[in-house]
């Protein structure tokens, strides 16, 4: 390596602080609020094995997005191809397994576990809940903005998880569902997805 080029962060520790920092703006969210949002996990095997099997349609539906000839969803590939993939493309697959695991349970404990309660909190409970869902799934969507079909996808996304923190009252479920997403999207992006 020649001393005088300019020295990148490593990707993967990045993606580790960054997401793991998410989780701790939720933790200290909750406690100024007086809502913990890990109060909210209950870690059961039922709970996993939920989450894995309502990882199935998520995935089915992103790949298939991902196969389609749809020139918003080429565009995000090849975006994808030209930043993300070269990322770590060089992670090993425990690497990713540690990214996806902290994004998963970082993310759904601040936008499901804080943000989705509090935004439901202010209008009455027979509203308030869909509000909650409907508010943090945009914000979710904005937050992920890296193209507007990526920022659409986010947002559709965010709805699924937050309605299946609301369907099983158990945020266990949202968390194993993006964490098992994340992984398999991970693995398939930067090692099978033939660009």
């Amino acid at each position: 390596m020649n001393e005088s080029s300019p020295r990148h962060p490593d990707p993967f520790l990045f993606a580790v602080v960054f997401e793991g920092g998410l989780g701790l703006v939720a933790v200290g969210l909750g406690w100024l609020l007086n809502d913990p949002p890990a109060r909210r996990i209950d870690w059961t095997l039922q709970g996993v094995g939920l989450g894995v099997a309502a990882t199935v349609p998520l995935a089915l539906g992103v790949w298939l997005c991902m196969k389609c000839s749809w020139r918003p969803f080429l565009h995000l590939l090849e975006m994808l191809d030209e930043t993300f993939v070269p990322l770590f493309k060089e992670c090993a697959i425990w690497k990713l397994g540690c990214i996806a695991l902290f994004a998963g349970f970082g993310e759904e404990m601040l936008f499901r576990g804080v943000l989705q309660v509090a935004l439901a909190s202010p209008f009455p409970p027979d509203v308030g809940p869909v509000i909650g869902l409907l508010a943090a799934s945009l914000l979710f969507g904005l937050l992920h903005w890296l193209t507007p079909t990526y920022a659409i996808l986010a947002a559709l996304i965010g709805l699924y998880l937050g309605g299946l923190w609301m369907a099983t009252d158990n945020l266990l479920v949202p968390a194993v569902v993006h964490a098992v997403y994340d992984f398999w999207a991970l693995i398939y992006l930067v090692r099978l997805r033939k660009t």
